[in-house]
């Protein structure tokens, strides 16, 4: 598999992609109509089509084979994250955390967060980007800015944790996560959480950690508690 292409629009036998897949498929890779294309639903299915109509507003590919995505592990790992002040960082986040593998990601409204807003649009876009770049048929979820009130009494998740630089000797959290439920990590901003917001936290099911003694940017902080959750 050399190149994916990514459409959710797969039914009937058929694989519908839309402008953006169409104009790279035309313009910049000349395919033309019975060339064959590796496509991806994003929901852990890879697809061997035939291209039968190829224009730059739409493609229609004829689906041939079917197999599903290897499951890498029996749960599911849930990054919530305050943005960073400079977006290219939380950005990078999304990407690397995709190609990594994480299943969901929130970006969380903290009290000490530099940055209030996110395109919800665009942080889709870098997420279907990396899928496709890493080869991997499963986009991770993508839930709205959310405040983190909402989120830690809103998880669903078995085991919640909430790594924060206000308490002394803390556990790793490597050494906490069980490898057979699924997973949150609250991640903070710059700032770290407020004592109230870890309170509230603890009083919802987190249980406090450490991701260790050296000072990580929220975006770094990110990727370590995924690779610690995933090996």
């Amino acid at each position: 598999m050399n190149q994916l292409f990514y459409t959710p629009k797969i039914e009937n036998g058929l694989a519908l992609l839309d402008e953006e897949e169409s104009r790279h498929l035309v313009s910049v890779l000349r395919k033309k109509p019975g060339d064959l294309l590796d496509i991806t639903d994003g929901k852990g299915k890879f697809y061997v089509g035939e291209l039968s109509e190829c224009g730059k507003k739409h493609a229609l590919a004829r689906i041939l084979t079917s197999i599903d995505e290897t499951r890498e592990r029996p749960f599911r790992i849930h990054i919530a994250m305050a943005p960073t002040k400079n977006m290219d960082r939380f950005e990078w986040f999304l990407e690397k955390a995709t190609e990594l593998g994480v299943d969901e990601i929130t970006p969380v409204l903290c009290k000490r967060s530099e940055r209030e807003t996110a395109r919800h649009d665009r942080m889709e876009k870098i997420l279907v980007s990396a899928m496709k770049q890493s080869l991997r048929g499963t986009l991770p979820k993508l839930n709205a800015l959310t405040p983190f009130r909402d989120v830690v009494k809103n998880t669903s998740e078995a085991q919640r944790f909430i790594p924060w630089c206000g308490e002394e000797g803390l556990p790793h959290l490597k050494n906490c996560i069980q490898r057979d439920s699924d997973v949150i990590i609250l991640i903070g901003p710059e700032g770290d959480f407020t004592p109230d917001e870890a309170a509230l936290a603890i009083q919802n099911g987190f249980r406090g950690v450490s991701l260790g003694s050296t000072r990580l940017r929220t975006e770094t902080a990110g990727i370590y508690a995924l690779m610690a959750a995933i090996l």
